[in-house]
């Protein structure tokens, strides 16, 4: 398979397409706008509509480049038409926190000598992680941060995607954040980047917003050493349940 559908179309939340193959609780569509997670953001969630019923997509098996739909009934649909129709909210929320998330990244590139990225997780409840080589850092001045952080997000920057060869992805400084994980190139050999323009540009192969201000504001939650090398930063989109503990 190529890139999938929703990297392309990302405010396609809806979408009328055919099944191409089925077994008992999962099938093949044509044509998907549901991510199917990975790079530490879970996967869309949502609905498969057809004549005369519908089921619950409860997750994603992916073999041999193919994406099953996992389904919450135990039914096996013929070939043809349905609809697949994705969690909005949750979608939103994934797309925010992976923005975000790359804001932060950009700064902490920038202002720590280019340390690079050793995980991410993004959650259900609007909070996240993400963890750097940090060996020497200060967490003051990453907890100062913050105001840089919502600075981004009230500037309302676009944010935008665009294909590089695996070659340009290796040789461009910056585009490969991860210590140990790089995001695959697609079948064309090509490597998405997502550009926050005029201040970051990586390698990704999330879903992201158009532009910062369509973010809640983010918060610094706590900053936790986990190991010798390791800084892990907890982040909480304004009014999720955990942003209040702060």
């Amino acid at each position: 398979m190529g890139r999938y559908y929703c990297l392309d179309n990302p405010d396609t939340l809806t979408l009328s397409t055919i099944v191409t193959a089925s077994a008992p609780g999962r099938l093949l569509l044509r044509e998907s706008p549901f991510y199917p997670g990975g790079g530490g953001q879970l996967p869309d969630r949502g609905l498969l509509r057809w004549a005369g019923g519908e089921s619950a997509i409860i997750g994603f098996d992916l073999q041999d480049g193919d994406v099953w739909h996992l389904l919450a009934d135990a039914i096996e649909l013929p070939a043809g038409p349905v609809e697949a129709a994705i969690d909005p909210v949750f979608r939103q929320l994934m797309r925010e926190l992976h923005t975000g998330l790359h804001i932060v990244n950009a700064l902490v590139y920038q202002s720590c000598d280019g340390a690079l990225v050793t995980g991410v997780q993004m959650n259900e409840d609007g909070t996240a992680r993400i963890d750097f080589d940090l060996p020497e850092a200060d967490n003051d001045r990453l907890r100062a941060l913050e105001p840089e952080i919502n600075d981004v997000i009230r500037r309302d920057l676009a944010v935008r995607a665009s294909l590089v060869s695996q070659a340009q992805a290796s040789a461009e400084p910056g585009l490969i954040r991860s210590r140990s994980v790089a995001p695959p190139p697609a079948p064309d050999g090509l490597v998405r980047i997502v550009e926050i323009v005029g201040l970051d540009r990586q390698a990704c192969g999330g879903t992201h917003l158009a532009s910062t201000g369509a973010s809640r504001p983010l918060r610094i939650l706590k900053i936790d050493n986990k190991g010798r090398h390791n800084r892990r930063l907890r982040l909480g989109l304004e009014g999720s349940p955990r942003e209040g503990m702060a």
